[in-house]
C-alpha cells in the first residue's frame, strides 16, 4: 500500500539548528549551543525541550565545575538509537544496503547481486534487501521510518524521480513511489555523489565547514558542492558537475556529447580504453593497467598522467568558482591514487587562483558501504525541512 511521506521532525529554525549541530558534533552544553548557533540561551532551552520530550535528545550527567564556579552544566546529546535509517546504493550489478543510527553509524549491512536491471526487478530485490536488514535486529523494524536511496544519474529529489541514468539504462522512473509502495517506508531518492557528500558534510570530513566539495573518480567523474551550509542542487537539479567542465576543447568526445570534458579524459573507463588501444590488447582489466603503470610501462603511466592533469585542472576551476574550505577526493579510482596524485596536485596548484589554492585536497578511500551510508544520511536529512530546487 502506498504510504504518504512523513513530515519533517523539526520545522522551527531553532530546533533545526540545535538538532543538526548535535548530530554532527556530539554532546554540547546549552551555552556552547547558543554560541555556535547564534541563539540565546533561552531560545536553546525552549527549542531543546520538545526534542528531549520526544526522546531525540537527553541530558548527560553534569560536568564537574570548580568550587564557586556556578551551576553545574548538563550537556545535551543525541540518542543514537531513538530512530534508525536505511540507506541503499543502487549500482549496475549490486545493491548495497545499510542500517544506520541517528548519527549515521552503520549498524548492519547487506549486499544483493542485480541480475535483472529493470526498475520493477530492482524494486522487488531492494524490498527483499530492506526486509533482511529490518529483521536483523528487533528494534530496527519498530524504529525505522525512512529509506534513502543513492543512485547514479539525474535525480529529481523533490519529485522522487530518476530522470535519467545512463549506467542503469533508466529514464523517467518514479523511484520513490515504487519503493514506498514496496517497502511501506518514506523514501528519499538522491544522486549517489550528492548522497555521499551529505554523509561527509554532516558526519565526516566536512563537519564544521560551510563550504565543502567532494569529487569522485570512477567510471565517471562526479562531484557535489555544499555552499553556505547547504547542498547545492541548482535551479534545474544540476550543479557543480566538475566532470563536465571542458579542460581541452580539442579533446575527445565525452559520453555527454561535448568534447574535452574532465570525464572524457580522467575517468577510469577512459584510462582503460586508452591503454587497451595503445597495447592492442582489448582484454586488459583496470587492475592490470594499474600494475602496468606501477611497473613503469609508458603507455599506462601517460594515461594516468593525462587523467590526473585533467582532474586537477577541473578541481581548480571548481575551487576558483566556489571557494570551498576543503575538497575530498574519493571513489573507486582512488585505489590507484598514487598514479594520479602528483599530476592532480601539480595541475591544481598551477590553476588555483590566489588564496583559493589554500583549500586542501583530502584523499578519502570509501568502501561501497559508505555509499549506502550516504543514502541513510539523506534519510536522516529528511527529518529537516528541505529547500526546493535551486537551493
Amino acid at each position: 500500500m502506498f504510504r504518504q511521506r512523513s513530515q519533517p521532525l523539526v520545522s522551527a529554525p531553532a530546533e533545526t539548528a540545535i538538532l543538526s549541530r548535535l548530530l554532527a558534533e556530539g554532546p554540547l552544553s546549552r551555552v556552547e549551543l547558543a554560541r555556535r548557533t547564534g541563539l540565546s540561551s533561552t531560545a536553546v532551552t525552549k527549542a531543546a525541550r520538545p526534542l528531549i520530550d520526544d526522546g531525540y535528545l537527553y541530558e548527560l550527567p553534569p560536568e564537574r565545575t570548580a568550587p564557586g564556579a556556578g551551576r553545574p552544566v548538563y550537556p545535551l546529546a543525541v540518542d543514537r538509537d531513538r530512530e534508525y535509517f536505511l540507506g541503499v546504493k543502487i549500482s549496475a550489478d549490486q545493491l548495497f544496503g545499510a542500517v544506520c543510527d541517528l548519527r549515521a553509524g552503520i549498524r548492519d549491512t547487506a549486499v544483493r547481486p542485480v541480475e535483472v536491471r529493470t526498475p520493477e526487478a530492482v524494486t522487488a530485490l531492494l524490498a527483499d534487501l530492506v526486509d533482511e536488514l529490518l529483521d536483523s535486529e528487533p528494534a530496527f523494524r519498530a524504529r525505522t521510518r525512512h529509506l534513502g536511496v543513492a543512485v547514479n544519474g539525474d535525480v529529481d529529489r523533490d519529485g522522487g524521480r530518476l530522470r535519467h541514468s545512463g549506467l542503469l539504462g533508466w529514464r523517467d522512473v518514479p523511484l520513490a513511489e515504487l519503493l514506498e509502495a514496496a517497502t511501506g517506508l518514506s523514501v528519499t531518492v538522491e544522486n549517489d555523489v550528492r548522497a555521499l557528500t551529505v554523509a561527509e558534510h554532516w558526519f565526516g570530513e566536512g563537519i564544521g565547514t560551510g563550504w565543502f566539495a567532494l569529487v569522485t573518480i570512477g567510471s565517471g567523474i562526479g562531484s557535489a558542492l555544499v555552499v553556505n551550509g547547504r547542498l547545492l542542487r541548482g535551479a534545474y537539479g544540476v550543479a557543480g558537475e566538475v566532470g563536465h567542465l571542458c579542460v581541452d576543447p580539442a579533446g575527445p568526445r565525452c559520453r555527454c556529447g561535448a568534447t574535452g570534458c574532465v570525464e572524457a579524459i580522467g575517468s577510469i573507463d577512459v584510462i582503460l580504453d586508452t591503454v587497451r588501444r595503445a597495447t592492442g590488447d582489448p582484454r586488459l582489466g583496470f587492475p592490470e593497467v594499474v600494475a602496468m603503470a606501477r611497473a613503469g610501462r609508458p603507455e599506462a603511466r601517460e594515461a594516468f598522467a593525462r587523467a590526473g592533469k585533467a582532474i586537477g585542472t577541473g578541481i581548480a576551476a571548481l575551487v576558483n568558482l566556489v571557494g570551498p574550505e576543503r575538497v575530498v577526493v574519493s571513489g573507486e579510482g582512488v585505489d590507484a591514487y598514487d598514479l594520479f596524485s602528483r599530476h592532480i596536485q601539480d595541475a591544481y596548484a598551477a590553476h588555483a587562483f590566489g588564496a583559493a589554492s589554500r583549500c586542501p585536497l583530502s584523499l578519502r578511500p570509501l568502501p561501497w558501504q559508505e555509499w549506502a551510508r550516504g543514502g541513510a544520511a539523506v534519510a536522516i536529512q529528511a527529518l529537516f525541512p528541505q529547500p526546493r530546487a535551486g537551493g
